[in-house]
């Protein structure tokens, strides 16, 4: 009994931690999905996210900034604000750029981003990182906290897909689809190309500074070390990926499916030999590589292909129709 216990919490743990991945993956289809924008700090706006949403909701504390006791609804807000923000000052900066330039730049960003958080130690407490951080539900005895909290995000993620599939079909997501497309002539057709490419980058980072704050109340605890490339960057883009780019659905159950994978390798290199701890890590990146190869040679476009909006002909070119 206790060992099918123990299956069913780490299975809950599992799919919180698949449906906080979403949450990042959705951020990112907005960007490179809906739009074409290749960020590759996803890393830099988690860690906005997870380290504001932790300094306003922990208690007071000499050890880092805020410490002010707000509830993790409020946290979360100010963290999609707060990522919003400085969003808005990096594409200013960084939207003209293309495709590997941009890449560089926002890859370059996210690491001084990581770098001020684990040398400042005045505001974030430095590498020892910001503890204590409180989870909602957590009063709820075991197991039922656990899975409150996945309710929860199962819940956030429900209403990012939702108001996702409405903005993609709606007349901005074509926009946003032309322009990934063609921008010169989205640009010939009068559209605002810059203006537009920033709304899509300040709209994703925004829903990746919620899916920071989200792993910051989950996991009660974040540290710069939390922000590396390859956990909040290269795993996302995977996730992307394998699930089908610009496709919502997609994002989601790429995010599942790789932190699954993930996840699992983990628990299989724990128990290798000592002499092989240290290859671990490179292990489980090259499965989740192999994986990724697999996949694609199956599905190019991703296990979930992006679905193209059909138009209907106007009535005179139709069978059937008046010719002039």
């Amino acid at each position: 009994m206790e060992q099918i216990y123990g299956i069913f919490l780490y299975t809950v743990f599992l799919l919180t931690m698949g449906g906080i991945y979403a949450v990042l993956t959705l951020g990112l289809n907005i960007q490179w999905g809906f739009t074409g924008l290749f960020n590759a700090g996803v890393a830099g706006f988690f860690a906005i996210g997870a380290y504001t949403s932790a300094m306003l909701t922990t208690a007071a504390s000499h050890r880092h900034l805020g410490g002010l006791g707000l509830p993790a609804g409020a946290g979360m807000a100010a963290a999609m604000v707060a990522s919003a923000l400085i969003a808005w000052g990096v594409a200013r900066i960084c939207i003209r750029l293309r495709s590997d330039y941009l890449a560089i730049a926002t890859l370059g960003l996210a690491e001084i981003f990581r770098l001020v958080l684990k040398n400042e130690n005045w505001a974030t407490n430095g590498a020892r990182g910001i503890s204590l951080i409180p989870k909602p539900f957590e009063h709820l005895p075991e197991p039922w906290n656990q899975v409150a909290m996945l309710l929860l995000v199962f819940a956030i993620v429900l209403v990012l897909y939702g108001l996702l599939e409405r903005a993609q079909r709606a007349p901005w997501g074509r926009v946003m689809s032309a322009i990934r497309e063609n921008e010169a002539a989205a640009r010939a057709a009068g559209k605002d190309v810059e203006r537009l490419r920033i709304e899509a980058f300040i709209l994703g980072a925004a829903v990746m500074g919620l899916g920071g704050a989200l792993m910051a109340h989950h996991i009660k605890f974040i540290d710069p070390n939390m922000a590396e490339p390859v956990s909040a960057t290269f795993l996302v883009w995977v996730m992307l990926v394998i699930g089908g780019s610009a496709n919502n659905r997609g994002a989601i159950l790429g995010a599942v499916l790789v932190w699954t994978i993930w996840s699992t390798t983990e628990i299989i290199t724990t128990r290798l030999p000592a002499e092989w701890a240290l290859k671990a890590a490179y292990l489980r990146i090259f499965l989740v590589g192999l994986a990724l190869q697999f996949i694609l040679q199956r599905y190019p476009g991703g296990i979930f292909r992006e679905r193209r909006l059909r138009t209907v002909a106007p009535p005179s070119s139709q069978k059937g129709g008046s010719h002039p």
